[in-house]
């Protein structure tokens, strides 16, 4: 380019990025992965909506509870912390545990980070939790190796925090920092996806499909060929007239127009994208509406696979942040934050009860602990242990079975 061109300004220079969201500034387009956002993808692909929507909504229904270990091993609800009541019932006061949680993990799987404002009492206790968009956060590594965000209003007002004045959680990441969320990781099989999706809306608006054509072996004028229009709409379209019988005289044919095989295939390569789309947040095709080959023994399966695969790790990462943010050093040694798990995993009744049943049996389980598993209250004398009484230690003898 010669120094006129530049000087006149019609110098142009390709921008090159391996990162999706730079990219999108920039204006990159053209490769499958560019140009992909949040927005777009959850307004766009029912999937990725499904797969978010269930993830956020599930584990933000179960029980999230703060635990005391006990001096002999076991565990008590820490409900006389302020913390528990924020996890468990109110977040703050404008929003409820579910939807603070809720929104902590939509954030997360769509932007790869999730962020609170901590508020705290005068002991330094959280007493309430307060989420920002990651949209209006700024991350900033200190040279004492601290980090410290940034918070901009919708008013252009600035706030900023330490580390440990916010709950930050996290997704894989590459510098530890700030995660990155399944849209950009997976940015090429979203982009596809998103592609196939546009092609999809030309062809509904642009492509010219008649239902059928009826043809004749010589040629119409223009009032023989409106006469036979109307008189075809009037007699056969609509539902009312479904099922009627059709006569067509002075030779004419009537051939139906179906899919053709590029047709078939173009839809089959969007199924393809759309379990594609599914594995990449972990979720079993029918447990978001893909049902091509359920059956009913593995759906089940499916959704056990759901909990195991999806929610476990995501649970434990959630856990893991909240415990470091939220649970000073002294505190980690004797309180745990932890999702109940085991109300997803449950079976049907009978499954259920057989299983306390053996429990009670082999007296892992007092009649009192099943009662509250199933939302019961305790009854009297309900806290005893029982065990076969056939069970004795090897090598000895028990006290009414004796040799005869």
């Amino acid at each position: 380019m010669s120094f006129l061109s530049r000087f006149l300004g019609r110098e142009q220079r390709a921008v090159q990025s391996d990162d999706a969201y730079l990219g999108e500034f920039f204006g990159l387009r053209g490769t499958p992965g560019y140009g992909v956002s949040p927005t777009e993808v959850e307004s766009n692909l029912a999937v990725a909506a499904r797969c978010i929507s269930l993830r956020s909504e599930t584990l933000a229904s179960v029980g999230l509870f703060v635990f005391r270990r006990t001096n002999d091993g076991g565990r008590a609800r820490a409900d006389d912390n302020p913390l528990y009541g924020v996890l468990h019932d109110i977040a703050n006061p404008r929003q409820s545990a579910f939807e603070l949680r809720e929104f902590l993990i939509r954030q997360l799987d769509t932007f790869g980070n999730a962020f609170a404002r901590i508020e705290r009492n005068a002991r330094g206790q959280v007493v309430a939790l307060w989420p920002e968009p990651w949209g209006n956060v700024g991350v900033e590594k200190l040279a004492s190796g601290r980090i410290r965000y940034r918070i901009t209003d919708a008013h252009g007002g600035s706030a900023v925090l330490l580390d440990d004045e916010a709950l930050h959680v996290r997704g894989a990441s590459r510098d530890g920092m700030i995660g990155l969320s399944p849209i950009q990781i997976a940015r090429g099989a979203f982009g596809l996806a998103l592609d196939q999706k546009r092609t999809a809306d030309s062809l509904m608006e642009n492509a010219l499909r008649p239902s059928g054509l009826i043809s004749f072996p010589d040629k119409l004028g223009k009032e023989s060929r409106e006469a036979m229009r109307e008189a075809v709409k009037a007699n056969h379209a609509g539902t009312a007239n479904a099922g009627k019988f059709m006569m067509l005289d002075g030779g004419a044919k009537f051939d139906a127009i179906t899919f053709t095989p590029a047709d078939a295939e173009f839809l089959e390569t969007r199924k393809l994208s759309a379990l594609d789309v599914a594995r990449v947040y972990g979720c079993p095709p029918t447990t978001v509406g893909i049902t091509d080959n359920a059956t009913y023994s593995n759906v089940e399966g499916e959704s056990t696979a759901l909990v195991r695969n999806a929610l476990g790790p995501l649970a434990a990462r959630i856990e893991q942040a909240m415990s470091r943010c939220l649970l000073s050093e002294a505190g980690r040694r004797t309180l745990y934050i932890e999702h109940d798990l085991s109300a997803l995993l449950r079976g049907d009744v009978q499954a259920r009860f057989e299983a306390y049943r053996i429990g009670r049996e082999i007296g892992a389980l007092s009649p009192n602990d099943v009662r509250r598993r199933e939302n019961e209250p305790p009854i009297a004398g309900g806290d005893t242990y029982h065990q076969p009484a056939n069970w004795v230690p090897l090598g000895t003898v028990a006290q009414n079975g004796g040799a005869n």
